[in-house]
């Protein structure tokens, strides 16, 4: 903990000033940075030693809330380099086959699933089964149908179910929440989100059916639909969309290179969003009321997020998007905190079953209910 301390001394209240703002404050003010919180802290084993794991893993350096304290791998040396990186003992570290013993290890109290899309399912289960609290990347499912059992295994197994929507703690995120909320935007008329770039290695596993579940949409487009549901403050209730393919040898049966999609909510409001493994320079929120906007632009990328109003610049402060994740994570499962926008497993299903309807709307042509 000493160690942990001086890191944060000298790292100062910069990046991370808003880690342990209430959730209320967050988009008013800045509390003072807790340094010598001396409470419960969290601790994490991530399952995915990847790209995004890495940035978690280093990310929570900076949690005093959380702490990095386990791994599970398929792949043995990216297990003996974390060992070293993150000081993790051997008793911690797990492959995908006995990963389940972890149900016998009273120093590990949540699993943090950051695996391609089409194993979170059964690797949530078994987290589930095995006692531990589940934090899982999004999309939580390749469909809601997965999605619900994965929830009722966490209830069953009474652990909670948490998913990695970062954006619902980013500080000029919640800004615009709060000034929709306060009315200064008045009635939200239109939403507009884009999401896209020109993907890589066609050999990867988002490219892969089995793996991700789809394309562009499970990835990217995820954020178009979460974001147009927190910016609006609404659930859509139909949803129109047309895919469009131009590479049909990167881009195979089942996997999606760019979609638009349109939404319609219960007071009226519509939304018009895109998204694409094809086109890059698309990270972009618009959200217009009668009375004023927000433009955001990027809206959803690791940061800094850029955004202005109708009455100027968001001048929140930038901060570590994994870092202020899992401190508040921390907060909701030991603190029962309860965040402005929810992260639970219900709030991913419901993202899954908008992704069914926009690929059904895709196939059928036709305008689609959605059925929250």
């Amino acid at each position: 903990m000493n160690t942990r301390r001086n890191f944060l001394k000298t790292l100062g209240i910069s990046g991370l000033a808003l880690n342990l703002v209430p959730y209320t404050a967050w988009a008013n003010s800045v509390a003072p940075y807790n340094k010598d919180y001396d409470g419960r802290v969290l601790r994490v084993a991530i399952m995915g030693l990847g790209s995004y794991g890495t940035r978690v893993a280093e990310a929570m350096k900076g949690c005093v809330k959380a702490k990095l304290v386990g791994v599970i791998s398929g792949t043995p040396s990216k297990i003996a380099d974390w060992q070293a990186r993150y000081n993790i003992p051997e008793k911690n570290c797990y492959n995908y086959e006995n990963f389940d013993d972890i149900k016998n290890n009273p120093d590990i109290d949540a699993v943090y699933v950051i695996t391609p899309n089409g194993l979170h399912h059964d690797q949530v289960i078994r987290v589930a089964n095995a006692g531990k609290h589940v934090i899982c990347e999004k999309p939580m499912a390749v469909n809601a149908k997965e999605g619900k059992e994965m929830i009722e295994a966490c209830k069953a197994a009474n652990v909670q179910l948490l998913v990695g929507y970062r954006m619902h703690f980013e500080p000029q995120t919640l800004e615009v929440i709060r000034m929709r909320n306060a009315g200064d935007f008045g009635k939200i008329t239109f939403f507009q989100g884009l999401c896209g770039f020109k993907i890589g290695d066609p050999a990867q596993w988002r490219l892969n059916k089995q793996l991700s579940g789809g394309g562009s949409m499970m990835d990217i487009g995820i954020y178009a639909i979460n974001g147009s549901r927190y910016m609006t403050g609404e659930d859509p209730i139909w949803v129109t969309a047309q895919e469009t393919k131009t590479d049909h040898i990167k881009f195979k049966e089942g996997i999606d290179e760019t979609i638009q999609f349109q939404f319609g909510f219960p007071s009226g409001a519509v939304a018009s969003c895109l998204s694409s493994y094809n086109m890059n320079n698309l990270d972009k929120f618009f959200l217009d009321g009668e009375k004023g906007y927000a433009e955001m632009q990027p809206s959803t990328n690791y940061g800094p997020i850029k955004g202005h109003t109708n009455k100027g610049e968001l001048m929140q402060p930038i901060t570590n998007h994994q870092t202020v994740q899992m401190e508040n994570m921390a907060a909701i499962i030991f603190e029962g905190m309860q965040p402005i926008v929810p992260i639970d497993g219900y709030e991913a299903l419901k993202d899954l079953k908008i992704i069914d309807a926009i690929y059904t709307a895709v196939n059928t042509g036709k305008k689609t209910e959605i059925h929250i």
